[in-house]
């Protein structure tokens, strides 16, 4: 059960699936959401994500990869922050989920996620990522072939690496913060 933490470009991973940060309407916006949209194919993603006419958040909806090396685009929506007491932790955790049983059904062994809700959505970055780890840790106890990586745009921290290392999970990194 491979889990990577790595500092990189989302769209750069070659991995079968990479998740999009996406909004409710699917339609192409800022950050990773925009990034990716660019990097695939901005007229083609657009096209593919109109008809399947939106997301609900927590869900996940697949597009292919078109410009991707991944062969898939999982569009998931995450929460935007409101103090953690609107059912933040577990809709984010649904993003997860969501996206990894939808790479699983895609027949994909190899996925990659940003930090979902953590940039304008503004949800914590620390508890951001202890939703995510543990959500990947439940997923990866029962699909042990399957690889998972975290992309980050800063170090990761000595505490998510201990937070990883207590779910069970034995993350390889990339580069870690001093």
């Amino acid at each position: 059960m491979p889990f990577l933490f790595k500092v990189g470009d989302i769209v750069e991973q070659e991995v079968c699936a990479v998740v999009n940060a996406a909004n409710t309407s699917l339609s192409m916006g800022g950050g990773v959401c925009g990034a990716i949209f660019k990097a695939a194919g901005a007229a083609e993603v657009t096209r593919e994500c109109r008809a399947i006419g939106g997301c609900p958040t927590g869900g996940a909806v697949a597009t292919k990869g078109y410009n991707l090396a991944a062969k898939y685009i999982i569009h998931t929506v995450g929460p935007v922050w409101s103090g953690g007491d609107k059912g933040e932790p577990k809709l984010l955790s649904d993003c997860y989920l969501n996206s990894l049983e939808l790479a699983k059904q895609s027949n994909c062994r190899s996925i990659a996620f940003p930090l979902i809700s953590s940039g304008i959505y503004g949800y914590p970055k620390d508890l951001a990522i202890e939703v995510a780890l543990k959500a990947i840790a439940v997923f990866l106890k029962s699909e042990l072939d399957f690889e998972v990586r975290l992309i980050l745009r800063e170090p990761v921290k000595i505490g998510w690496l201990k937070l990883a290392k207590s779910l069970a999970l034995v993350p390889i990194i990339e580069k870690l913060a001093s």
